[in-house]
């Protein structure tokens, strides 16, 4: 269980287990850059962009959740993220970073 709360209702924490994180960088590619530009210039949702944002968070989420079992938790309380998107030299990239507190409810 991932949670954005310091806590899940009716189960107590037993054992906090310390931060764990997870960092994610997908890169966009050429299709999905000009269908981008294209959707930037005549107004509208970018379904190519969108689909790559959908993938990086749930990639995360899967990472974070793999670490902090490895760990021993069974959850993890407390969830940040941050979401950037990089570009330069003709490239996009997508970076989510998340953190959050191991534990054994």
């Amino acid at each position: 269980m991932i949670t954005t709360t310091n806590q899940v209702e009716g189960r107590p924490i037993r054992q906090y287990l310390g931060p764990v994180n997870a960092n994610i960088v997908l890169g966009a590619n050429f299709v999905s850059d000009f269908l981008a530009q294209l959707t930037d210039f005549f107004g509208g949702t970018s379904e190519a962009y969108q689909g790559k944002i959908d993938e990086v968070y749930k990639r995360t989420m899967r990472l974070l959740e793999i670490k902090a079992m490895d760990m021993g938790a069974n959850a993890v309380v407390g969830l940040k993220t941050d979401f950037s998107q990089i570009s330069g030299k003709g490239m996009s990239m997508f970076m989510l970073s998340a953190v959050g507190t191991a534990v054994v409810l």
